[in-house]
């Protein structure tokens, strides 16, 4: 299906690989991301017309800061 799946060109290095799922809602995108390592989820809802560069960009942003909040390394 189009839109799911792992990140195509593999994680910048020294990060983990992430799993997103991307449904259209409308005229926006709602994104779930879930980091392969250690499991941990996080969803946001972008303009449907978001770049995928964007929509992966964002998520590893939202999990590292998720990641922060609750002490993980």
């Amino acid at each position: 299906m189009r839109g799911r799946g792992s990140t195509s060109g593999g994680p910048p290095k020294g990060q983990s690989n992430i799993l997103l799922e991307i449904a259209s809602v409308g005229s926006s995108l709602k994104v779930t991301a879930v980091d392969e390592a250690s499991g941990l989820e996080v969803s946001f809802v972008a303009p449907a017309n978001t770049a995928r560069a964007d929509i992966e960009r964002l998520a590893r942003a939202k999990l590292s800061y998720v990641a922060k909040k609750k002490g993980a390394p």
